[in-house]
């Protein structure tokens, strides 16, 4: 999937607003890129028929450098080989690895040892980096903010399957078994086949971009 160009202008207009008010300090700059952050604002509700207000409203809570967001994901695999997956309660029950937006004070393994048992009731023991993804070169449907991905494999250690306000069902998946309802905003099928690859070879490369 292709990401718009207006959504690209759009980020690239609301990270220009968003670091020029951090280090502004001409009443006069801020002003300016006020105005380039409604701009932003305004191309992303015409481009995407959402609400311009929810969208400026969006905007206004990013402070400070802008960078991109961080996201971690768990492929965790039991002693049969088989996947864990967690179905995502936020888009409408589809199937997903483990994960979620990267916590701050915590380091990634620690923030993907915390969303597996968050969201499944199972602990792991991180063992890989698997792969540094970007949301939009991985071909995700386009979201409002540019967004890296760390995907790391994992052992199980303990715990059992338990649901929470995230997640409305547990599963563990074989290779050839994967679900069709994926949330894709979130895996993607070729990226579930490339854990496979890495749980079953550790001294594969790191994937990156």
């Amino acid at each position: 999937m292709t990401t718009p160009q207006w959504l690209i202008w759009a980020r690239d207009l609301q990270a220009l607003a968003q670091s020029g008010l951090t280090y502004a300090e001409s009443p006069f700059d801020r002003e300016r890129y006020e105005s380039i952050r409604q701009i932003a604002a305004d191309m992303m509700a015409t481009g995407s028929d959402a609400d311009m207000t929810r969208v400026l409203d969006l905007f206004s809570t990013q402070d400070g450098y802008a960078t991109p967001k961080l996201v971690v994901r768990a492929a965790v695999f039991d002693a049969q080989g088989r996947m864990l997956m967690v179905r995502e309660v936020l888009d409408h029950d589809r199937w997903t690895l483990p994960g979620g937006w990267a916590d701050v004070n915590l380091t990634p393994v620690e923030n993907t040892v915390k969303e597996v048992r968050e969201e499944s009731g199972f602990s792991v023991r991180v063992t890989k980096l698997a792969a540094v993804w970007d949301r939009d070169r991985q071909g995700h449907p386009p979201g409002p903010f540019s967004c890296c991905t760390l995907y790391f494999i994992c052992e199980l250690t303990g715990g059992s399957a338990e649901t929470s306000i995230e997640t409305s069902e547990i599963g563990w998946f074989a290779a050839d078994q994967l679900p069709t309802e994926l949330s894709l905003g979130r895996v993607l099928p070729g990226q579930l086949t490339r854990m496979f690859e890495h749980a079953a070879n550790p001294d594969l490369p790191t994937d990156f971009d």
